[in-house]
């Protein structure tokens, strides 16, 4: 028997699709990267942004078509799903799966080189655009005995980068020993032995302390390299999301970090056209990008998910404003090449 699966959204559902993957194994399937040849069909969904779900729907009419020709394939939608979303989606698969189901499996790495390593699943922040404590709940933190048992695993195998996932690292505190916090576990990782970097993904600026650029500083381990969303430019924009700092606190750790860590490459996350973001806003936030100048930023065009507090929200700003906006951001980013 065989399988396809088809994952959206960030390295977090790309991990769980390994896991999905070695559940199946277990089961009895394969995993084909030919889907026309796949008795089972599973669909790994993000719920972060309105984007990401419609891409749900529009991989549909392609099973609908792979199921006219071929009745006996399976499909299975899983992975970060709102309630209200199911609904929407029950009609067009054969089952609903829940995440519990197989993130307790040990990955079947889909990469030789690269392996995603979830530190923690869920959230307790509540940034108010955002559905991850909807769809993955509240923080539940993995032992850290066993996150550097698979760090140790997938270096002797020879992976190259080792990625250590959670929605946010910073707020990590392993279940069996309280000491051990993100920077410890970091500095644990990066003395097993192998020829690997380590990479995390993503720490919130609200509590991105001096013990971790510290432990950055001062391992070959570690690679110098940290997205840190910023999500706005002003600070009345910031209070609205529910981020918990303000630009000139973000400003002050950018400075924190480049001086700990001279060699850093800093990436970001910005979101334009929240709900009430004046063109004034935007500048605020155009023009913390002249000041930082960021490696790399993601840039992402305002959707509302419902259940979010944002989602209560008027969405008011038009979407040919939003495109605008991303324009400009784009054009600062390029300037700095």
């Amino acid at each position: 028997m065989k399988c396809f699966i088809v994952t959206f959204g960030c390295q977090t559902n790309e991990a769980d699709s390994e896991r999905i993957a070695a559940f199946l194994d277990k089961k009895g399937y394969s995993i084909t990267l030919n889907q026309n040849e796949a008795d089972l069909f599973v669909v790994n969904m993000c719920s972060v942004r309105q984007s990401a779900v419609d891409r749900v729907f529009g991989i549909i009419q392609k099973i609908k078509k792979i199921k006219s020709e071929n009745p006996r394939v399976k499909t299975i939608l899983t992975g970060c799903i709102l309630n209200k979303d199911k609904n929407k989606f029950k009609e067009f698969f054969d089952e609903i799966v829940d995440k519990k189901y197989y993130l307790k499996y040990s990955p079947k790495y889909q990469s030789k080189s690269e392996a995603l390593i979830p530190i923690s699943n869920g959230c307790n922040n509540f940034c108010s655009y955002c559905a991850v404590p909807y769809v993955r709940g509240p923080l539940i933190c993995i032992d850290h005995k066993k996150i550097l048992k698979e760090v140790k695993r997938v270096a002797q195998k020879g992976f190259k980068e080792v990625w250590l996932l959670g929605q946010n690292v910073n707020d990590y505190t392993s279940p069996s020993n309280s000491i051990v916090n993100f920077p410890k576990l970091l500095k644990m990782a990066g003395k097993i032995p192998g020829d690997f970097k380590i990479r995390f993904t993503s720490p919130h600026p609200k509590n991105f302390s001096n013990e971790l650029i510290d432990v950055m500083a001062n391992s070959d381990k570690i690679a110098k390299y940290i997205n840190l969303p910023v999500q706005s430019g002003d600070d009345s924009i910031l209070k609205k999301m529910n981020r918990k700092y303000t630009v000139k606190q973000y400003k002050d750790l950018v400075k924190r970090i480049r001086k700990g860590v001279p060699e850093i490459n800093l990436s970001t996350d910005v979101i334009i056209g929240f709900p009430g973001e004046t063109k004034k806003q935007f500048e605020n936030t155009a023009k913390l990008f002249k000041e930082i100048s960021f490696n790399i930023a993601y840039i992402n065009k305002y959707s509302p998910r419902p259940g979010t507090l944002a989602s209560k929200m008027a969405d008011n700003v038009p979407w040919e404003e939003k495109k605008r906006r991303e324009k400009v951001l784009i054009k600062l980013c390029l300037a700095k090449k």
